[in-house]
């Protein structure tokens, strides 16, 4: 799960600082918008068949590619 996730981020947020730097914030550094966050939210259906929808999470919980990983992971457990 975690490669396919920062191969969606690297993608979306053209930039593998995503990969390198797992912590940053992708929306403070303008590296997704509401167009990529709606992408995301997407394309985590399409890879990973979890269907998130935008009204469900608050961004903040996903800010980072650490967050998103674990809220997927936590989601896939339940």
């Amino acid at each position: 799960m975690k490669e396919t996730v920062f191969k969606i981020l690297e993608t979306i947020c053209e930039d593998n600082i995503v990969r390198t730097n797992p912590d940053i914030d992708l929306f403070e550094t303008d590296l997704m918008d509401s167009l990529g966050f709606a992408e995301l939210l997407a394309d985590i259906e399409d890879e990973l068949g979890v269907i998130i929808a935008p009204s469900e999470v608050d961004r903040h919980v996903i800010s980072t590619p650490n967050k998103l990983i674990a809220y997927l992971e936590e989601r896939a457990s339940l």
